[in-house]
């Protein structure tokens, strides 16, 4: 592998690290990195996408098309598409991932729920990473809610195991508006000090109906680098034939 290809193939982790998770039905967007134990309702779909800008030049573009089918039990399954810009140098990756609720969320109960999936070079089709998360979710009430992960991610080209972890906090201000803060980071020996260190995002949605809502967000670190970052990003949903759960009907987190 060459210079350029191995620092494409380098950032292409550190974008995997820090954007591929995605959250359930309400919350603030894939862009996010720390999930919900949520999965959307069996026979939705929705496509999520955000760009992301750096004060250091880099970049990202993201489509998230996902849809939520009944494999035995339900899955949710989705297939990320990353357009980066990293220190000067262009990649594409493609991120296939399925997602299991185990135990449903709640007022006042911990649910729990279950991800993996792999990433892959879109120009030569080289398997990059492997991971697998466990989102907790605890809601405090109809509005709040605290999310938690912890997870493992696999480097194939360098042959290097993380332990991944985020903390957030979501809160639905208005009947249209949602806050959302989270850390997130990973663990794990690297001669790179900017993949283990912490990140930071905070960001308002706005959801004017079932359908369509649009995300501001700020971070800072989010794919390691000491950088600012600004993101926007939309999702656009197609709900089942039958409705919605409850507590998207109501507008409750």
């Amino acid at each position: 592998m060459g210079q350029r290809a191995g620092r494409i193939t380098f950032a292409g982790i550190v974008v995997i690290a820090a954007l591929l998770p995605s959250d359930g039905a309400w919350a603030a967007n894939g862009a996010y990195a720390v999930d919900a134990a949520d999965i959307s309702e069996v026979g939705s779909c929705k496509v999520e996408s955000w760009l992301s800008t750096a004060t250091n030049t880099d970049f990202s573009a993201v489509a998230n098309p996902s849809c939520a089918v009944n494999i035995v039990r339900p899955v949710e399954l989705s297939l990320q598409t990353v357009r980066f810009r990293s220190d000067g140098d262009w990649g594409t990756i493609l991120a296939p991932k399925a997602k299991w609720n185990i135990i449903p969320t709640g007022i006042g109960k911990l649910g729990v729920s279950f991800y993996a999936g792999g990433a892959f070079d879109a120009a030569t089709g080289e398997n990059l990473a492997a991971f697998a998360v466990v989102p907790a979710t605890y809601r405090l009430s109809e509005t709040m809610r605290i999310n938690v992960n912890a997870g493992w991610l696999w480097d194939r080209p360098r042959d290097r195991h993380y332990l991944t972890y985020g903390l957030g906090f979501d809160w639905k201000l208005t009947d249209v508006l949602q806050w959302t803060i989270e850390a997130f980071g990973q663990a794990g020996a690297s001669d790179v000090p900017s993949v283990v260190r912490p990140r930071f995002q905070t960001g308002m949605r706005y959801r004017p109906n079932e359908i369509f809502s649009v995300d501001l967000i700020y971070g800072r670190n989010i794919t390691g680098e000491n950088a600012n970052w600004i993101t926007i990003g939309t999702t656009i949903r197609f709900p089942a034939p039958e409705g919605r759960p409850e507590h998207q009907r109501t507008g409750h987190l």
